[in-house]
Formats: C-alpha cells, sequence, structure tokens
C-alpha cells in the first residue's frame, strides 16, 4: 500500500533538475573557502534578506544553536517563545553548547507579545542573568504554521534595540511566511540581527540551513561552526540541490498552502475532532482529538493503516503538513479517507 506521508515537509525527495544540479555543481574543499557553489549561494541568500554574510550548516538547530553562541555570553538569559522550536526541539542545545538558560515567555498563536517580553527581561542586578537575546520564529512550527505578523517583528526588533538586546529569527519556514503573507525577504531581514533559514523542509532539498547576519557575527558563527563538527569539505553538492530548491521550488509553496487550507475546509465539521481554519495559514493543519473518543495514539494508527501517515503536534493534536510530494490526487484521497473513518 503507497502511504500518503503528511508527517511532514522534511520527507520529500530531490527531483531529477534538483539531482542534476547537485552532479554538475562546481566544488572545492569548504574548510578551506574553496568551494565556488556555496560561497556563491551563501552570498545569494545573504543579499536575499539584506544581510552581509550567510554561512551554509548541515541542520536548522545548527543554524539556531550558532546564532545563539555567537550572540550570547555564558551566564546570560535568551527569552524565547515557550512553544518555540529552540525551547522544545533543540535538545537543550543553548545549556549545553553556549552556558545560557532560555525564559520561554507565552505568546499568542506563536507571536511574542510586548508586554510578556518587557515584564521577562532581568533587571539590572547582580543577582539576575543578562537578558542578551530574544529569539522569534516564523512561521510557528508547534502552532501549525502560523505566520508572524510583520508589526509585531518590527515592533520587537525596536524594542530590543531600545534595550541593547539582540534578536535571532528562526526562520526555518520564513519561505512559507514569505508566500502566505506576500512581506518580502529583505523586511524579515530588517527585523533580527541573524536568521536562519533552512531549504530541507519546504522548498524540498536533501539537507541544509543558513545562519545570515553581519560580517561580524558570522565570523564567530564560522568559528563555532567548526568547533562543533560542522566544517564540510565539498559542501557545493549540498549547496547546489539547495540553490535549485530556492530557484525553482519557492513559488510551489503557493500549492501547498492551497492545499492545506482546502483540506482544513473539508474537515472543519467534523465532530470527532476540532479543526481551527484560521490555523491554516501555511502548509499544515492542526487537528485536535482533546475531546475525541479517540486517542491521539489510537487515531494515528487508525490512518496508517487506512493510507496516511501523520504526525502529533502538541498535546492532542495531530499535524498534518502539505509538501512538494503532496499532489491533488493525494489531497483527494486523503479527505476520502477522513471521511470514511471520521465523518
Amino acid at each position: 500500500m503507497s502511504l500518503i506521508d503528511l508527517r511532514s515537509d522534511t520527507v520529500t525527495k530531490p527531483s531529477p533538475g534538483m539531482l542534476e544540479a547537485m552532479m554538475y555543481a562546481s566544488v572545492g574543499d569548504d574548510v578551506y573557502g574553496e568551494d565556488e557553489t556555496v560561497n556563491a549561494f551563501q552570498d545569494k541568500i545573504a543579499g536575499l534578506f539584506g544581510k552581509e554574510k550567510g554561512l551554509f550548516v548541515p541542520t536548522g538547530v545548527m543554524s539556531n544553536q550558532l546564532a545563539i553562541k555567537a550572540l550570547t555570553l555564558p551566564g546570560d538569559e535568551v527569552i524565547v517563545e515557550h512553544e518555540s522550536h529552540i525551547f522544545h526541539y533543540e535538545n537543550a542545545s543553548p545549556a549545553l553548547l553556549s552556558g545560557v538558560q532560555l525564559h520561554p515567555v507565552v505568546g499568542e498563536r506563536g507571536t511574542l507579545q510586548l508586554e510578556s517580553i518587557e515584564a521577562a527581561i532581568r533587571p539590572d542586578v547582580y543577582y539576575f542573568p543578562v537578558t542578551r537575546l530574544i529569539c522569534m520564529e516564523n512561521t510557528h512550527n508547534r502552532e501549525g504554521g502560523t505566520v508572524i505578523p510583520l508589526q509585531a517583528m518590527q515592533d520587537i526588533f525596536a524594542f530590543a534595540k531600545s534595550r541593547s538586546i539582540a534578536v535571532h529569527l528562526d526562520g526555518a519556514r520564513i519561505w512559507n511566511a514569505h508566500i502566505a503573507s506576500g512581506v518580502p525577504l529583505n523586511e524579515y531581514g530588517k527585523c533580527a540581527d541573524t536568521i536562519s533559514v533552512c531549504f530541507s523542509k519546504g522548498l524540498g532539498a536533501p539537507i541544509g540551513s543558513m545562519l545570515i547576519g553581519n560580517r561580524d557575527v558570522i565570523m564567530i558563527a564560522h568559528k563555532y561552526r567548526k568547533t562543533i563538527g560542522g566544517g564540510m569539505r565539498q559542501v557545493g553538492l549540498l549547496a547546489a540541490a539547495a540553490d535549485y530548491a530556492v530557484t525553482n521550488n519557492l513559488r510551489l509553496l503557493e500549492d501547498d498552502h492551497r492545499r492545506a487550507k482546502h483540506f482544513a475546509n473539508e474537515l472543519a465539521d467534523f465532530k470527532d475532532f476540532l479543526v481551527t481554519k484560521e490555523y491554516a495559514q501555511s502548509n499544515m493543519v492542526l487537528l485536535d482529538f482533546s475531546h475525541s473518543q479517540w486517542t491521539v495514539q489510537n487515531a494515528i494508527q487508525l490512518l496508517f493503516d487506512n493510507g496516511i501517515v501523520v504526525g502529533q503536534g502538541r498535546g492532542s493534536m495531530l499535524r498534518a503538513v502539505f509538501h512538494l510530494d503532496i499532489t491533488d490526487s493525494h489531497l483527494d484521497q486523503a479527505i476520502s479517507i477522513f471521511h470514511k473513518l471520521f465523518s
């Protein structure tokens, strides 16, 4: 049985065009700075966001953690949204790698509120840690791919600068936010000192993220990338795949968003779970089973037995994620299966 895999947008396979781009990439030793493909790609992505420099890394976690390492000192504190990826899914790396603690703050569907940030900033007293960094996330993973409003990001950045606090944006899916909102990438670039972007999620590359920022910060991150084992050699093979993804697949995110919204609309009146259509802002749909006769685990198994793979989100949520390898035919089949099982 062929499964419709809605677990994540990380499950995509490289297309023939992407494989061809990898095959013919001009490569060199990146530890020596000699890989022409990755050098050009780093400059390209930094330029899209109006930043000076980019640093290609294997994963989004590494990119986020290099930003934290470069922008903080041991003993500092970092404000994060309480459902953020950095807080939940990065294995306490800020404490392990940077010697900082996270201060999680409750946001509104992933958006940090200025009054909450201000309340979380530590007073200038010797027995408190220094609030050194604020981290935002757009789109917001655990809130179902919600798009953080540009004005909120601008306000947070302006406030942070008034308090001499750095800002990092976990923009793993900033491409989805850009397509969903129409906000230019360089406008997002003005809202943070550093930004982490990912190529292996909605864009469909097999591997790769990038940290972008000013030259001095990226120089520090470059050193720490080597320290934690992220110095790669003929990395142009991977950068070529990521470049192909940005060039050819960015507009295809519109189809993922369209399918997610249609999926949410079709399931909105089901009784066994709750779908909040307003949450389907990008490529994710959350299904709330908290008041259902089904447990999350039973629902996941039932769907699997009938040809659909979904992931578990926060709490009693199931998460369906639409991506490059899901077609309109898959969408129709998935809706039909949900009707058969839960209608």
